[in-house]
């Protein structure tokens, strides 16, 4: 049985978990969201939602068969997980996490690395690997710490405890928290949104972002010329930039333009 499936409809990609009864990560999801990816990447998809099927998002890696293996084994194993994430990160259309009830560990590692994260009222998330000894392998703490700044990652991550979807929020790394019943379509609705929008330029506001978080300000700088340019060049530019003077010389509101992601 797949422990992922995917799908792509009218320029929406979704991925969803579903490894009962806690969604744990596999090699074989793994492997199938790398699969997921790989289509995604290759299809005409504008906007992806990733979710979970079942009470919880995801528990994080399934840990019954590390004490058998050796490092080496491990950490190929890691290897494969972090290569496998980084990809779903690096994607050059927007994408959403939706998570309810539990969210820890590799799970996490997981949702933070969407853009937008909506989470369920009664989510809860956190690093467990505290409580094994290890630490988040798949780049949680610092990622979070992006996110919420250091001194909230370090606490999370040496204490395990459970963080309410309501801390998250207030201290940035989640970006909307609805009712538990309104989750699915919440998140849904925003992803149809960003679907429909400028594709191009929301692939420039997250190569941007990407350089600065490795280089600051200043090599975000130096690349913002190169990356935002070529949009002028773009049928969705050349479509509502010259309606838009049209309309303010009218004094008319900007129309909402049909952007075809080109």
């Amino acid at each position: 049985m797949p422990h992922l499936t995917h799908s792509i409809e009218d320029g929406m990609a979704v991925i969803t978990l579903h490894n009962p009864p806690q969604n744990r990560l596999t090699p074989q999801m793994v492997d199938e969201l790398d699969a997921a990816l790989t289509a995604v990447g290759e299809s005409d998809a504008r906007a992806l939602l990733v979710r979970a099927e079942g009470p919880d998002f995801s528990f994080g890696g399934d840990i019954v068969d590390w004490p058998d293996m050796s490092a080496r084994e491990l950490r190929t194993l890691f290897e494969r997980y972090m290569n496998c994430f980084n990809r779903f990160e690096r994607l050059s259309i927007p994408t959403v996490a939706a998570v309810q009830g539990l969210c820890f560990g590799g799970g996490l590692e997981l949702a933070v690395r969407a853009d937008i994260i909506f989470a369920a009222e009664t989510a809860r998330f956190g690093h467990p690997e505290q409580s094994l000894a290890i630490v988040t392998l798949l780049g949680g703490v610092y990622r979070i710490a992006e996110r919420a700044g250091r001194s909230k990652a370090i606490e999370w991550a040496l204490t395990s405890e459970q963080v309410p979807a309501a801390v998250m929020e207030r201290h940035g790394v989640v970006n909307r928290v609805v009712p538990d019943g309104e989750l699915a379509d919440e998140a849904t609705a925003f992803v149809v949104k960003l679907a429909a929008g400028p594709t191009r330029a929301h692939a420039a506001h997250k190569a941007l972002l990407r350089i600065w978080a490795t280089g600051g300000v200043t090599a975000a700088d130096e690349a913002m010329f190169d990356i935002a340019m070529p949009l002028f060049d773009s049928k969705d530019v050349k479509l509502a930039l010259p309606a838009s003077v049209e309309a303010f010389l009218a004094k008319k509101p900007r129309p909402v333009f049909p952007f075809t992601g080109e």
